[in-house]
């Protein structure tokens, strides 16, 4: 075709150029894991749907597409308007993305347990990021979804809803469920996916469903998630599980939910992405965990299709550093560690800890009951996620305090409350805890992301007395 010609369409006659980078959402590639299969001993067939390939990088470009298309039909987005979101940061990426190409502005909240990178990443997109506190109920003021809730009041602005917008479950109807049936052959039996809005997960089954009703659903779960049972408290792998039900949960459709842990989800990730070379993130790594529990117990012809929301890239500065994994207890650094300490302290409990509404009176109690002299202040009952833990109290500061005024004696400790506890991981070097105690009076140990116990000065001195004596023993 000569260059000559005026026509868009006939210079492009031929070629295979995307009219836009929305058109490159979708049709993500599926593929086998086949050494994560041999390495857990899996006869059946385990297949990954690689949403990494989008063009933000995660599954939620294609709900995002979905529901900006929808609201500017029905008259919700107008040009140049603003769009406001309360996201984990991929639904951000995906709506920043066509809102880019549309000509809208964008702001979003996110919780403080997000990796920075994916704050910056949105920042990069051009749009604003407001950052709120994880540990706070759905409905308190500070919350990441009431915020979301006043700046779109604030700013006039579009709220496009992913955990009560329809078009998010009708994104993957429309596209996830028909691309595994035609990869498959229509002989996928089972599909696992991380339940977070639940767009995902209940769009694809709805459509595998509608093709063969025996097709298995399996939503992936972290642990403290209401959807297997949790309370919802707080826990640290990101984008999946909740602490309500949005209106794309289906438990009608799920077959089964497994629960996962926080360690378990990490740990897997990292395995996935040194084994296989597919570098995923926590999300990736709890859909994998989950889907290997089903493949070991499923028949050899079974085909296993899960779902891998995001990459890994977005988790550089958590999931695969190694000291952010060290100190929240998920890896062990040598074989003489903090754990070890623990281990010679004998009959003394685990954690000792007072809550924020305990007064000063009931804290000296555990105090002088236990021989302490600091306790970590923590939200609701054990097993804590590290995010529950809102402050310290330490007996000589309290000493003070009521020597100045007596009446503190019946105050709430939150009131009187010191700064947290510094945080060691139960797998950290001895050597990191003597350094760190020289700074402070004692340390929280975590162990798989949640608090275990407190050390002090006098439990390293009696561990290296142990130790002592146990090498006199083998010189003797």
């Amino acid at each position: 075709m000569p260059w000559g010609d005026d026509s868009l369409d006939a210079r492009l006659h031929g070629t295979h150029i995307a009219d836009s980078v929305v058109d490159l959402i979708g049709a993500t590639p599926l593929v086998r894991l086949r050494k994560i299969s041999e390495k857990y001993d899996i006869p059946s067939v385990l297949a990954m749907k690689m949403e990494t390939t989008n063009p933000g990088g995660s599954a939620k470009d294609r709900p995002a597409l979905e529901m900006i298309l929808a609201a500017e039909r029905d008259g919700l987005l107008q040009p140049g308007g603003t769009i406001v979101e309360p996201t984990s940061g991929n639904t951000g990426v995906g709506l920043a993305i066509v809102a880019a190409q549309r000509g809208y502005t964008c702001v979003f909240v996110m919780t403080d347990k997000v990796a920075p990178e994916k704050v910056s990443l949105l920042r990069a997109y051009g749009a604003e990021v407001v950052v709120c506190p994880v540990a706070v109920p759905p409905d308190d003021p500070s919350s990441y979804y009431k915020v979301a809730e006043r700046l779109t009041y604030e700013r006039n602005a579009f709220r496009p809803n992913q955990y009560a917008n329809p078009n998010n479950p009708i994104a993957h109807v429309k596209t996830t469920g028909p691309e595994i049936w035609q990869q498959t052959g229509g002989r996928v039996t089972y599909f696992v996916a991380g339940a977070g809005t639940c767009g995902t997960i209940t769009g694809t089954a709805r459509y595998l469903r509608q093709q063969n009703p025996n097709v298995r659903i399996v939503a992936a779960d972290p642990d403290a998630s209401v959807f297997s049972g949790g309370s919802g408290r707080p826990y640290l792998v990101e984008g999946v599980g909740e602490d309500f039900y949005p209106a794309a949960w289906d438990p009608d459709l799920y077959d089964d939910v497994i629960p996962v842990s926080d360690e378990e989800s990490f740990l897997m990730a990292r395995d996935v992405s040194r084994t296989e070379g597919i570098l995923i993130g926590g999300s990736g790594g709890l859909a994998v965990a989950a889907a290997i529990k089903v493949a070991k117990n499923a028949d050899p012809n079974d085909i296993i299709v899960v779902l891998n929301p995001d990459s890994g890239r977005g988790y550089l500065s958590r999931v695969f550093d190694d000291d952010w994994m060290a100190n929240f207890g998920f890896l062990r650094e040598c074989d003489q560690c903090v754990g070890a300490v623990l281990d010679t302290r004998g009959d003394t409990p685990s954690l000792l800890y007072v809550n924020p509404s305990s007064t000063v009176r009931q804290a000296i109690d555990v105090m002088r009951a236990n021989g302490v002299s600091q306790l970590p202040v923590c939200k609701n009952t054990p097993p804590f996620a590290a995010a529950e833990v809102s402050g310290s109290v330490d007996e000589l500061e309290l000493m003070e305090a009521i020597y100045a005024d007596p009446s503190v004696m019946n105050t709430e400790v939150e009131k009187v409350m010191g700064p947290k506890l510094p945080t060691i991981g139960v797998g950290q070097k001895v050597s990191k805890a003597v350094e760190m105690l020289d700074r402070a009076p004692a340390l929280l140990v975590l162990s798989g992301g949640r608090p275990l116990s407190v050390i002090t000065r006098t439990d390293l001195l009696q561990y290296f007395e142990v130790v002592a004596n146990e090498n006199e023993a083998r010189r003797g």
